[in-house]
């Protein structure tokens, strides 16, 4: 099995002009005729368009996206490194959405067995199944973040081949082997939720947050970012006068530079192993807006990449330093590691009795406010929520 049985090569490559030498144009290996020799070390990222939006509930359209996004990428200028990435050109959609599930599945899990990071441009976000297919055979618990106003966990009675935009989740958190240890969500707005789901998500101890949550920063989300494994970001997360560019776009969302700070939080997470940027609509774009704001989302998170810190897992020891504060009742020590490199802080969560041969305790990204509240003798939440799925 060769990638390029699955990928087409990109129709859309320079302006009339050509690129500046700087541009990422010119920096890019693009797939137009000769598909690139994938090795591991030969590339760091890889950027996948996807041409299926069967199932995209009220957004037919966003199959085109991705050649959308590369006219804006392009033409961005290479930060302060240097750019290892091949442009893979596009998966076409299958004979049934099924047959695209196939290809993105292992388009990404090939991808990733060779140490390149996919990044999935188009589609509905019903991707992020197929997506979350691909880590299937690493025999490893995954930790999905979705950016995104609602929770998608819907009936899928009315998609094709069983799954919609809107349904996708159910078929994550009911899929076996079960192989999902955590599920978050940044800025999902409540009137978009069911009370149900809300539940749901609160006895399956899942890290949920409100849109507000993040209305006085947006550095809240990096610990809950810095857990990822795998992120699905939904544009419609984005209010609707900084990205116009989605059928099912509203009024309140993230703004457009925390978008892009969020994708940079991503690109620092050295556990993350794929993204994918769902949702956008170029036949409701204006003047292109939408897709040079998800164009410079990617340039964030590409230049997060590049300044990664290294830190996970957490070696040398002599690079962090450990803290240790009780409870007010005595029952529990907990344990937080700073990094010396980053001040970024994690919070160690022990295995119940015999439950990890290989391993100690759970490390879980937190902030420095989680240890204070530890020192001053309060659980904090986060805690405690990870050591009931430990359990």
């Amino acid at each position: 099995m060769s990638l390029s049985d699955f990928l087409s090569p990109v129709s859309y490559v320079s302006p009339k002009n050509g690129f500046y030498n700087s541009h990422l144009g010119s920096k890019l290996e693009i797939y137009t005729s000769d598909f690139p020799v994938l090795e591991e070390n030969t590339y760091d990222i890889a950027i996948i368009g996807v041409q299926e939006d069967r199932n995209a509930i009220n957004n037919s359209g966003t199959a085109l996206a991705a050649d959308h996004f590369r006219e804006k990428f392009y033409a961005l200028n290479e930060g302060n490194y240097t750019t290892r990435i091949v442009d893979l050109g596009n998966i076409k959609a299958g004979h049934s959405v099924s047959d695209t599930y196939v290809a993105v599945k292992l388009v990404v899990s090939e991808l990733m067995k060779i140490n390149i990071l996919p990044v999935i441009i188009g589609g509905g976000q019903d991707l992020t199944y197929p997506q979350f297919l691909a880590y299937e055979d690493l025999e490893q618990k995954i930790d999905l973040l979705v950016v995104d106003s609602h929770f998608d966990l819907d009936d899928d009675s009315e998609g094709v081949d069983g799954t919609t935009s809107q349904s996708y989740l159910n078929r994550i958190l009911l899929h076996q082997p079960n192989y999902l240890f955590n599920f978050s969500n940044i800025g999902y707005q409540t009137y978009f939720v069911n009370q149900d789901s809300l539940k749901v998500m609160d006895k399956l101890y899942f890290d949920i947050h409100r849109l507000g949550d993040f209305a006085n920063s947006i550095t809240i989300s990096e610990p809950i970012i810095r857990n990822a494994n795998m992120i699905s970001f939904d544009l419609a997360a984005i209010r609707s006068s900084d990205a116009c560019a989605n059928a099912n776009a509203t009024p309140n969302g993230f703004y457009g530079e925390e978008a892009c700070q969020i994708c940079r939080y991503a690109g620092m997470n050295d556990k993350l192993t794929s993204i994918g940027f769902y949702e956008f609509n170029p036949a409701y774009d204006q003047n292109g807006q939408t897709a040079l704001l998800l164009a410079q989302m990617v340039w964030y998170f590409v230049d997060g990449f590049y300044n990664r810190k290294k830190e996970y897992p957490l070696l040398p020891k002599s690079q962090y330093i450990t803290y240790r504060a009780s409870l007010k009742d005595g029952s529990h020590e907990l344990v937080f590691v700073k990094s010396k490199k980053s001040d970024r802080w994690w919070m160690q969560v022990p295995y119940p009795s015999g439950l990890s041969k290989n391993e100690r305790h759970h490390l879980v990204p937190c902030r420095y406010e989680d240890y204070q509240m530890a020192n001053a003798g309060e659980m904090p939440d986060l805690w405690w929520r990870t050591y009931q799925k430990l359990i």
